[in-house]
């Protein structure tokens, strides 16, 4: 991601985001809230073969014992596929580091003498229980204003650390280690969501910096000298307009046999990067540019990466160029990998590329436009192909936020991708795949890969229950399959987008998460190499080295492979001079062809180890904790991602005090429903059970709900026994009277002191009937955030003249 506006260049797969939705979206049956999660029982039998052999060693008979247990419990989730196992936890083996950066707001019972002299520490995040802070652990600003009874403290948003938690302790004894500022703040939220995920916020060392030449840096005469020069093309970037790290551009020759020769160059990093410097530690540890709408914390220096790395038109600059050789029907004929010196001679924007593509903008004659139009055909070939051969597509509508000239949110809107992130899509996507099928050959245990496992079996099999009963058909038997019902049922909803987008989000649930691999961790477990959304057998990340770790390792091994080519055929005195023209050169270890005899010989090898030792290819058990680490950042970064949409959605609600909107329900029961806001792409639930002035009425038989107002109080007090809810919690009733008052106010531009915009949404009515998928008015509103943790509420709308 690199704007806040447009979306991504890298899109849906090349970043895997595909698999992710913004939307949880759960079935709602009886009242109960989503059916439990159960790991499949595939797993267990996976593991009872390596249980079974050591059973053999040791202890027989334990061993025995352990292996029919765990048999046993196989047979219990195959006969009741919807529970799940149950366990008990007798030891904590390792503590996590979420213990020590835990955010939330402090709060003073005010009523109590406070013997013990502590307070009550409650975190944002509901999954940690309330905590306990003895006046010792409070800042002495904190104590200081406790003794004045400033009530505004509460309001404090701050971080702890969990100190002590003893066996014998309810609740575990914590520690405020930062303070951010007023809850509701945007920078104190964003400093917190930044704590939370172990983000490191520090300016680059002086170490790191030195490692980096001068802001007058040239490309130097040995590598004009050893690199092919391609600065005669014509080549440019394509990227969000407010971009900065630009580290992919493209270029495109018509050759007289009908081909396409297609340039893929990417920004030389590595170059830059050396193994083992502070500079390389730096990104290492940072991992991953983390983007937050407004704002971003790059991996590397911003003298490299948005200067003398970034593909900037009109300079000289080192890459990494993949040359294909396409011919009309999508099929790679030949390809040529190597560093390059390039000048990119524009850099154009995604609307200008668009633009060029609809025809709106056109210049006769320019290479550019040329370039524009020739690449938007060949990626629809490639896109077609793709598809054809099995690959899945998951993406809808995203949200898209639009700021003041102060940085607020003052509105929201859907942006659908266009064909021009589709250009850049295509050529991405084929440059890793080729990527990770050079590395994997010239390195077969030490390749930094990336795969998508199978989805979870038991989700799609309610996915697909779920489009039955409404009637629609899906095969879930392949990536391939599923991408090409969804096809039909893109067709058959082409004019209900919101049940289209809900469907997409729900098909995103049983999806699990892309992650980096070693190669050698899964040596003989290869059919788990695969990409499942992409239907390819291996793929890795290589397009975007100015902002993920991992890219910067594959170009590594990349620069390792193409040393090892030259130097062995160099050695065998088989190394074929071409020049720049129609043919290519083949080359035996980085071409499509690959020499596994030069590869497995003894010479082969030789050259392979010593290239490695060059570029410091990591060895398998380093890339293994590499590959685990940047899983870990890269979770954490898209954890930053929607938290700090949620907070900018929380911000724009509170400003606007409410916002009315359509829902489609997703499920009903006797308790709650759960709806999908389309105009903010987020499900929520609306809870209707105990709530004073409401009777609900769960019709069963057909699953249908009745909402009524309870007018008579004797028997509205009958009722309700126990502690209920307001009728303002649930719905927002406003008299038709008044409605009708506002609405001319409006028109009239008078006005009248609420920032509420009516509009021409009409409330619901009582009595209301609610079914799954019927579409109902809700008041959306922010909730917290000033004192407590901050989310989205929403509620009925609906009208009533007993208001």
């Amino acid at each position: 991601m690199k704007g806040p506006v447009v979306p991504l260049k890298n899109s849906s797969q090349i970043e895997d985001s595909n698999i992710y939705s913004q939307v949880n979206f759960r079935t709602v049956e009886n009242g109960s809230k989503g059916k439990a999660k159960v790991e499949e029982s595939c797993f267990y039998r996976r593991n009872l073969t390596c249980l079974s052999d050591l059973s053999m060693d040791g202890c027989p008979a334990e061993g025995i014992d352990f292996v029919n247990s765990a048999e046993r419990i196989c047979a219990m989730i195959d006969s009741n596929p919807t529970k799940r196992p149950a366990g008990k936890v007798v030891a904590i083996l390792e503590k996590s580091p979420r213990r020590d950066s835990i955010v939330g707001f402090l709060s003073v019972n005010k009523d109590s003498q406070n013997k013990d002299n502590f307070v009550e520490f409650i975190p944002t995040d509901p999954r940690f229980s309330k905590m306990m802070v003895y006046d010792g652990d409070l800042p002495e600003s904190f104590n200081k204003r406790f003794v004045e009874s400033d009530s505004k403290v509460e309001m404090e948003l701050v971080a702890a650390r969990i100190k002590h938690w003893g066996e014998e302790n309810l609740i575990p004894q914590a520690q405020i280690i930062k303070t951010f500022g007023k809850g509701g703040d945007i920078g104190a939220h964003i400093n917190a969501i930044l704590l939370e995920n172990s983000v490191n916020v520090s300016e680059f060392s002086p170490e790191s910096l030195s490692c980096l030449p001068d802001i007058a840096w040239e490309v130097p005469k040995e590598e004009l000298e050893t690199r092919r020069d391609l600065r005669n093309l014509c080549i440019f970037t394509v990227d969000p307009s407010a971009a900065t790290d630009l580290d992919d551009a493209l270029s495109v020759e018509a050759l007289s046999n009908g081909n396409f020769r297609v340039g893929v160059h990417i920004a030389d990093v590595s170059y830059f990067v050396q193994p083992n410097t502070p500079l390389d530690e730096e990104a290492r540890v940072r991992s991953t540019s983390v983007y937050m709408l407004q704002d971003k914390l790059p991996m590397l220096p911003p003298l490299l990466s948005e200067n003398i790395g970034s593909l900037i038109p009109g300079v000289d600059r080192l890459a990494f160029s993949i040359i294909f050789d396409i011919d009309n029907s999508g099929e790679v004929i030949d390809r040529w990998v190597g560093r390059t010196v390039i000048k990119s001679c524009c850099k154009l924007s995604y609307e200008t590329a668009q633009a060029i593509i609809d025809g709106s903008f056109n210049m006769e004659g320019n290479d550019v436009i040329t370039s524009v139009k020739t690449l938007d055909e060949i990626s629809r070939t490639l896109k077609k192909k793709r598809f054809d051969e099995g690959a899945l597509w998951l993406d809808s509508s995203k949200i898209v936020f639009l700021f003041d000239e102060l940085g607020f949110p003052y509105d929201i809107m859907l942006s659908e991708l266009k064909e021009s992130n589709f250009i850049i899509e295509e050529f991405m996507l084929l440059a890793n795949k080729t990527a990770a099928e050079i590395i994997s050959r010239a390195y077969p245990d030490c390749a930094l890969l990336r795969r998508h496992p199978e989805p979870n079996s038991r989700k799609l099999k309610e996915f697909e229950l779920f489009c039955a009963k409404h009637g629609l058909e899906l095969d879930t038997s392949s990536s391939g399959h599923l991408h090409r019902s969804l096809e039909k049922i893109r067709e058959k909803l082409q004019n209900d987008s919101v049940l289209l987008n809900i469907l997409l989000s729900y098909a995103s649930k049983p999806m699990q998460l892309a992650m980096y691999f070693c190669s050698g961790e899964l040596k003989d477990c290869e059919n788990d190499w695969g990409h499942y959304s992409l239907a390819v057998p291996l793929y890795t990340h290589f397009t975007s080295p100015l902002r993920r770790y991992p890219d910067i390792v594959v170009h590594r091994t990349m620069a390792a492979a193409l040393e090892a080519e030259k130097n062995y055929y160099k050695h065998r005195k088989m190394l074929q001079k071409a020049q720049m023209g129609e043919d290519m050169e083949r080359k035996g270890f980085t071409g499509i062809c690959f020499d596994k005899y030069a590869a497995e010989s003894k010479e082969g090898k030789e050259a392979f180890l010593a290239a490695a030792l060059k570029y410091y290819v990591p060895c398998t058990d380093m890339l293994v904790d590499v590959a685990a680490y940047c899983n870990k950042r890269r979770l954490a970064s898209r954890h930053i991602k929607e938290a700090t949409d949620k907070l900018y959605m929380w911000v724009l609600l509170k400003k606007k005090q409410i916002l009315l909107s359509e829902a489609r329900v997703l499920g009903v029961g006797p308790k709650f429903m759960s709806i999908y806001i389309h105009k903010l792409a987020i499900e929520r639930r609306i809870y209707y059970d105990e709530v004073e002035g409401l009777f609900a009425e769960w019709l069963e038989s057909t699953s249908t709900l009745v909402l009524n107002l309870c007018i008579n109080r004797r028997y509205q007090r009958r009722i309700y026994t126990g502690k209920s809810k307001s009728l303002d919690d649930v719905a927002c009733v406003v008299n038709p009277c008044d409605l009708k008052s506002e609405r001319l106010k409006g028109e009239m531009g008078t006005s009248s002191g609420s920032l509420v915009d009516y509009g021409e949404l009409e409330p619901a009515v009582f009595p209301m009937t609610v079914s799954v998928l019927s579409t109902i008015p809700v008041a959306v509103h922010a909730v917290g955030g000033e004192d407590g943790p901050l989310d989205i509420g929403a509620r009925l709308y609906t009208s009533s003249y007993f208001r």
